[in-house]
């Protein structure tokens, strides 16, 4: 009985991976990280969500109910704390999961309500539906994870109060709300789905085939701010990622076509930036402004999941190559070094501002997105397995015929692209391994066991090494770091940003004196060439232990476009709180590439 139940949760936590899936994901317990992947998740725990006002801040507008109750985040919190839960077993995470869930149950009324409001305001006062969509979804997580049943039966409960109440929707409810339909309730599609999975309900299905109706959901990408802000980008991720799991359960290829779409604007129409945000105050943009609010952070979650998603479904290392850069600049960009504050927006240039306070959508879904980082790293693929993210790791990996399979990274990566990957299968056995070649990679060479592997390795794709292992094994692949000027676009035009590996750099004008009362846009007219920039980075404690700068000669300038060189410039990593430029003028464009994540999927 021990096993099946084991086997079960183990289905429950994997999501009953589609069977047409490329690669699936491990569970969550069976990976630990480190790194600066790891370090983010770390003091995300320590100097963020243990030092939240819970019962403050959170709890406390779900008991007391108030007629101004606002959108809180409490959900998307409860989520994070399930998963770091299991991520960690630290048992005060655990004891904080424990208080959450018991005190939202104690909470939910009679008839299955679960949110903050008063009665007349329930369902239609805009974000009711939202914030209980992802409570919802984090009761389910608490029984995946950890076996609740009451998790699940309140779970239950509340999805259907949001199915009964679903017809009594106003025909006018968008309007009157300034908010498309789908945007008010985002999140709700995957939670129905979700529950459905787990109870195999139809009730749920029906939901968001008749109800909801998502697998006809077809808005083009809207840009700039207009009515219903139907451009809006997490909300608009959202939906793809709905549709995608959809997708998995009633494969139609009409239901890729939205996820599909939304990449092709953002590597082939100019809607991503260099760092791999996307959209300016919250809304699709393709015009490269770099200042002000641009790259949401929930946004930026839900890309990551679709990246996720689409890499799951079709194998394509490209898809790692989106999450790489994203993670890397524009989500590491929206926490502060230590943990503890968290950014609604990234911008390239300008000030960055922090939010004021640790509720509301932002704060709530980083914690989540980085709850959900070791899912990132590594996959199943056949009877082997695939890495995706470089990082000091390992994990144990569970096959057919009692098969198990220890892996473990040693590297300093993104530091340097030298990675040496040691596989300990539990027994000798034959299966593949596939390792992501990113894309600006053009000279990667893998070695098994000393010995260079006999074929050709391509940067944007992955190398498949399908052969007899045994423990003790070791693979080492080396990924050259070179410094490249990337080409700027539209309002970047003529300006290059510094890329190294998978990592863009910024100036802070706090590190260089001379220019500390520069803003942004002066910063931005300094010359520079790739002849300036020193070959090997400097060690950088700027923004995370350990990490790396840039250290170039520029021209302070921008008249002396043929002669850059009289001022000395340390730029560092883009997480750098108080970086305020990221593009550069350059005497020629002759040096500069053109980004290698654009037009991949021409």
């Amino acid at each position: 009985m021990k096993k099946m139940t084991t086997v079960f949760m183990a289905m429950c936590i994997t999501g009953l991976a589609y069977s047409g899936d490329a690669l699936v994901q491990l569970d969550l317990k069976q990976v630990k990280v480190g790194g600066e992947i790891g370090r983010r998740i770390d003091v995300t725990v320590t100097n963020n969500i243990l030092r939240l006002n819970v019962d403050k801040d959170f709890l406390a507008p779900f008991q007391k109910r108030e007629p101004k109750a606002d959108y809180i985040g409490l959900g998307k919190l409860i989520d994070t704390v399930v998963r770091m839960a299991a991520y960690t077993a630290d048992e005060k995470v655990v004891a904080l999961k424990k208080h959450l869930v018991d005190e939202i149950i104690k909470a939910q009324e009679a008839d299955g309500y679960i949110g903050d409001m008063v009665q007349e305001k329930r369902m239609w006062q805009l974000w009711d539906v939202h914030e209980m969509g992802y409570i919802i979804y984090s009761l389910i997580n608490d029984y995946r994870y950890f076996g609740e049943k009451k998790s699940l039966d309140a779970a239950r409960k509340a999805a259907d109060y949001i199915v009964k109440r679903w017809p009594e929707m106003p025909a006018d409810w968008g309007q009157k709300t300034s908010v498309g339909v789908h945007v008010g309730v985002t999140g709700i599609d995957r939670t129905m789905l979700a529950l459905y999975k787990v109870l195999n309900d139809k009730k749920y299905l029906d939901f968001c085939l008749k109800d909801r109706a998502i697998q006809d959901w077809s808005v083009p990408i809207i840009v700039g701010r207009r009515k219903l802000i139907e451009g809006h980008t997490y909300a608009y991720m959202a939906m793809c990622l709905a549709q995608l799991e959809l997708y998995r359960v009633q494969p139609d290829e009409r239901l890729l076509k939205q996820a599909l779409g939304a990449i092709d604007f953002m590597t082939a129409r100019d809607g991503m930036v260099i760092t791999g945000g996307v959209g300016q105050w919250e809304i699709w943009t393709d015009d490269q402004d770099g200042r002000g609010e641009l790259s949401e952070s929930c946004s930026t979650a839900y890309q990551l999941r679709v990246y996720d998603n689409l890499l799951c479904l079709k194998g394509d290392s490209r898809f790692g190559d989106l999450m790489e850069r994203t993670i890397y600049n524009t989500l590491f960009a929206a926490q502060s070094p230590d943990g503890r504050q968290i950014r609604y927006f990234a911008p390239l240039e300008g000030a960055r501002v922090y939010h004021n306070g640790d509720t509301y959508c932002c704060p709530c879904n980083y914690r989540r997105i980085v709850s959900e980082l070791p899912l990132f790293v590594y996959y199943r693929f056949g009877k082997g397995f695939a890495v995706n993210i470089y990082a000091e790791s390992q994990a144990k990996i569970e096959q057919e015929e009692g098969l198990s399979i220890m892996v473990r990274q040693e590297t300093d990566y993104p530091n340097s692209g030298n990675v040496v990957i040691s596989v300990e299968p539990s027994k000798q056995a034959a299966f593949p391994v596939k390792l992501r070649i990113p894309s600006w990679c053009k000279e990667a060479k893998i070695t098994i066991n000393g010995q260079q592997m006999d074929r050709s390795v391509s940067a944007g794709t992955f190398a498949v090494i399908d052969r007899e292992w045994k423990a003790g094994d070791k693979i080492t692949l080396d990924m050259p770091m070179k410094w490249r000027l990337v080409e700027g676009r539209k309002r970047q035009a003529g300006r290059v940003a510094v890329m190294r590996g998978p990592q863009v750099f910024t100036l802070n004008p706090e590190q260089n004196k001379s220019l500390a009362n520069k803003d942004g846009a002066d910063l931005g007219r300094m010359v520079i060439n790739l002849a300036g920039i020193e070959s090997e980075p400097l060690s950088s404690d700027a923004v995370r232990p350990r990490g790396v700068a840039c250290r170039l000669k520029a021209g302070s300038s921008g008249f002396g476009m043929d002669n850059p060189g009289n001022i000395l410039l340390t730029l560092t990593e883009f997480p750098d709180p108080n970086g305020k430029c990221t593009y550069f003028r350059v005497p020629d464009m002759k040096d500069a590439v053109p980004d290698e994540l654009l037009g991949l999927w021409k």
